[in-house]
């Protein structure tokens, strides 16, 4: 056994290595042909720029208003993710430590709510917006269901709710009731422990929900497109609109900026969070 384990360990350093270096090549590629000049796309695609054309990010960002959409991305993720973590937090909470009729039936609607895939039901849910716009044309003679950051950012809660208490849900059996029961016993009411005692022990869990649903607010594309169909788009959005302006101009700098620009936050989040994600669990892992 312990043959095979050193002779596997060589093996693992190599494909860790394989993937570390297929998702940096291509991120490395963007960010120096992000600061070449228009000319320098005609030669050979991996030599180094020439100098620090800056500029191509200031184009992207003002001209090609890759700001505002950059903004509105923020904006929607922000809001989407205060919205899931304040709903999903009391209700894995109820389902995990109370008993209550027809508890079960809601876990078997949560579980369900996995197995819908977002991008299948947005013409549904484009046509039942459109429908409560025309229902409220008085009071909202331009709109207010479409075309509304708010909204889209309330979607993308309502779909991933599902998933983030089912998470959540199997963290919090995993905690010993020991901890809530000395709580009590301190003059804790029910949502003191769930906020001071319950929630920093599920901080990897949460932290982990967190992360899941920012890629998945921030990378949308199919729904930001559908629900905002005015000038306010997300950056995924707005980024297809900057690859069809700059293929026909040839301008290809500005593009590769318009991509740094969306895949740097990803990157920085996701960098920040994965440490913290695993400073919880070494520190603030359930002890027996």
């Amino acid at each position: 056994m312990t043959t095979i384990k050193r002779a596997g360990r060589p093996l693992t350093y190599v494909l860790v290595t394989a993937i570390a270096l297929a998702i940096a090549v291509p991120v490395g590629w963007v960010l120096l042909a992000s600061l070449k000049e228009k000319g320098e796309f005609y030669g050979s695609p991996w030599t180094l720029p020439e100098g620090l054309h800056v500029r191509n990010y200031a184009d992207a960002f003002v001209t090609a208003r890759m700001g505002r959409y950059f903004f509105t991305s923020v904006l929607v993720t922000v809001l989407g993710l205060v919205f899931v973590v304040a709903v999903s937090v009391p209700a894995a909470y109820v389902i995990a430590r109370y008993e209550f009729r027809g508890r079960g039936l809601v876990e078997v609607a949560m579980l369900a709510g996995l197995f819908v895939n977002v991008n299948y039901i947005v013409v549904p849910i484009f046509l039942m917006l459109v429908g409560w716009d025309r229902a409220l044309a008085d009071v909202f003679p331009d709109g207010f269901f479409i075309d509304n950051p708010g909204v889209l950012s309330l979607v993308y809660a309502a779909t991933s709710i599902p998933f983030t208490i089912y998470l959540l849900t199997a963290y919090f059996r995993s905690i010993p009731a020991d901890y809530e029961e000395a709580a009590a016993l301190d003059g804790a009411s029910r949502f003191q422990v769930m906020v001071r005692v319950m929630l920093p022990m599920a901080r990897p869990a949460l932290t982990t929900v967190i992360l899941f649903n920012f890629l998945a607010y921030w990378n949308d594309f199919i729904i930001a497109l559908t629900l905002l169909p005015g000038e306010g788009k997300t950056l995924q959005v707005g980024l297809l609109n900057l690859m069809t302006a700059q293929k026909a101009a040839a301008d290809y700098g500005r593009l590769y900026a318009g991509m740094v620009i969306v895949i740097v936050p990803v990157l920085i989040f996701y960098a920040l969070i994965q440490r913290r994600l695993i400073e919880g669990m070494a520190s603030g892992g359930v002890k027996g």
